[in-house]
């Protein structure tokens, strides 16, 4: 791993595999180091270089000190669709990508992102459009405040669990993701893994700072149709966290744009799923060529 200063802040950044570059965009409070396990290297056998970063606020990247809203008013806000005051909103993290991009000397690259990290992939798309070659988006919503909201059975479980220490982050993210995950989960795999990131860095002020930013930013519905990239829309239809409607709603609004649903998929990237979702990023990327031709 390695860091480089860009949009001026610190990015902790991760390259693994050589041939076309492809940024992997993370969710919510997630680190570079919680893509599944052997997700990034199954991409860079397919012929990319994948570029993995901690985006601001998490992981070894540069963290802020504004105040963010507590969870309570940050669940009250969501079901009252009332934005909050945030110190940055997803435009700037796009910018942050846009930046790491240009401190590694790379004009364009394919962009993946999940959750957070779609909205942010779309935002980057949208703003910085010569930045993109093709774009993944998995498991997010266009932000249109109407498509992709929590599930009403889990918000009131979410609003009541208590906010995490450094002792007790691990097994409260386990119960987290019991929530909204697929049949796949294995809860001890993830309390092993968590364990791992929180050692790593430990930030719960900073993934509210991001869920503020996610909230506070504007619709992108208008900027996808705008889109002219091939475009790939992955999702879970298990997904509680991020419903379904968001992944429908995003296909909708990005003009030819493919959408992948799987059965067994909630909010995560079950191992069982892992080959045909990289399959599908691969033609989406080799698509390029052919929608420029066109």
């Amino acid at each position: 791993m390695a860091s480089v200063q860009a949009n001026g802040i610190t990015i902790e950044y991760e390259l693994t595999g050589e041939g076309e570059p492809l940024l992997l965009v993370m969710g919510l409070g997630g680190q570079l180091t919680d893509w599944p396990e052997g997700f990034p290297e199954q991409l860079a056998a397919e012929g990319f270089q994948v570029i993995t970063f901690d985006n601001r606020d998490s992981g070894l990247s540069t963290e802020f000190d504004w105040e963010p809203p507590t969870q309570v008013k940050a669940v009250m806000g969501m079901l009252a669709k009332r934005p909050p005051k945030a110190g940055y909103l997803l435009t700037d993290m796009a910018n942050d990508a846009a930046g790491l991009l240009d401190a590694l000397g790379i004009a364009s690259a394919h962009v993946v992102g999940m959750s957070m990290g779609g909205m942010i992939a779309q935002t980057l798309t949208i703003e910085h459009p010569e930045r993109v070659r093709s774009l993944t988006s998995i498991m997010s919503n266009p932000g249109d405040r109407k498509s992709g909201r929590i599930s009403p059975k889990i918000m009131p479980k979410l609003a009541r669990m208590k906010p995490p220490t450094k002792e007790t982050a691990a097994e409260r993210s386990t119960e987290m993701f019991k929530l909204f995950s697929g049949t796949h989960y294995d809860a001890a795999e993830h309390v092993l893994r968590s364990q791992i990131s929180v050692e790593r860095s430990f930030r719960p002020k900073g993934t509210a700072r991001q869920t503020a930013a996610i909230m506070a930013s504007p619709d992108r519905t208008a900027g996808l149709g705008n889109v002219t990239v091939p475009t790939l829309i992955v999702h879970g239809l298990m997904d509680k966290l991020v419903l379904p409607s968001g992944g429908i709603a995003t296909a909708r609004a990005v003009p030819d744009s493919r959408l992948l649903m799987f059965p067994d998929m909630g909010h995560d990237l079950p191992a069982p799923r892992h080959a045909e979702i990289i399959a599908a990023i691969k033609r989406n990327t080799d698509l390029v060529g052919v929608t420029q031709e066109a």
